[in-house]
């Protein structure tokens, strides 16, 4: 069975909630509670599980909030290597206001982490070996900004193909290092991290292929929200128009998107087939309301209409 390990350094226990209407200074009732592990690499392992792979999961956790983080992972029944630290586990909250459709998300900055504790999470990957190492969410404070490039050095010294989903420093210092087989950066991260604006398809394409043809990186998927998703590899630039459907939450959408896309590629798919099957999970993700992530029908059926009905590629 396909199998992959995932690494997320500031990990959240995600609070989702709805009210009528958010007023200032009024004490409001929420309703439709949900409490979910989250940050980018436990989105991910929950989205590849689902799928019906196998996900070992690597975290930090620390604190009263880090023994209840451990204990959500326990119910979504994936399996855990916490490296315990001093600062506790941060806890985020989404709330959805029904009367506006809007969603208002409330996101700590997490815990401050030694030395001493990182090094221990470099040590305990030292000995992980699966299909994929999937390194994804942000650095908390006290994290080198090429911590992912000394992840992605243990990740080659394995044989094991790595994948990172993060922005800023850690995005560019990752890449930096090299080793990278894929990386997901957002259109506003990847302008970031090019350091200009990229106004069209064309600029955005010109600057990925450019990336990949200097930098040792495989793949380089882009989303970018209803204008689709774009991936560039040494062979070429495929654009995907975006699967247009009801949002509900933008949670998660570009999680599922890389757990779909990295279990399509574990599981034999084509690059360009797995691009559409993560294009498929980041739609279906947004369909689902505060931190639930996308379901496997959902993704299913909207493969099946992007290979039906007419999601054509475009090749820039």
């Amino acid at each position: 069975m396909m199998d992959i390990g995932t690494l997320t350094l500031n990990p959240t226990i995600d609070i989702a909630c709805e009210v009528e209407q958010v007023i200032p200074m009024r004490k409001m009732r929420t309703q439709n509670e949900r409490y979910d592990p989250g940050g980018g690499g436990i989105n991910v392992a929950r989205v590849f599980v689902r799928l019906g792979g196998n996900a070992r999961c690597y975290y930090l956790s620390g604190g009263a909030t880090g023994i209840a983080f451990d204990g959500l992972l326990d119910l979504h029944q994936l399996v855990r290597s916490p490296i315990r630290i001093a600062g506790a586990t941060r806890v985020s909250t989404a709330v959805h206001e029904r009367n506006t459709g809007q969603e208002f998300r409330f996101v700590p900055g997490g815990p401050d982490v030694t030395e001493e504790e990182w090094n221990e999470c470099l040590s305990r990957l030292e000995g992980s070996h699966h299909d994929f190492l999937v390194a994804s969410g942000s650095l908390p404070r006290g994290v080198p900004s090429d911590f992912y490039a000394r992840v992605a050095a243990i990740a080659a010294k394995n044989d094991v193909r790595f994948v990172l989903d993060t922005s800023g420093e850690a995005l560019a210092a990752g890449i930096e290092g090299g080793g990278v087989h894929l990386a997901k950066p957002s259109l506003g991260e990847f302008r970031a991290l090019i350091g200009h604006d990229l106004p069209d398809d064309t600029a955005i394409a010109e600057a990925a292929t450019e990336l990949v043809r200097t930098k040792k990186i495989d793949y380089l998927a882009i989303t970018m929200a209803e204008r689709g998703a774009l991936l560039a590899s040494r062979e070429g630039v495929l654009r995907l128009p975006a699967i247009t459907v009801e949002t509900k939450s933008a949670v998660g959408a570009g999680d599922s998107f890389l757990a779909a896309m990295v279990h399509a590629l574990a599981s034999g798919k084509t690059p360009d087939m797995a691009f559409r099957f993560g294009l498929a999970a980041g739609a279906a993700a947004v369909l689902t309301p505060g931190t639930d992530l996308c379901r496997v029908k959902d993704v299913e059926r909207l493969f099946e209409r992007s290979l039906a009905g007419g999601l054509e590629a475009e090749l820039l």
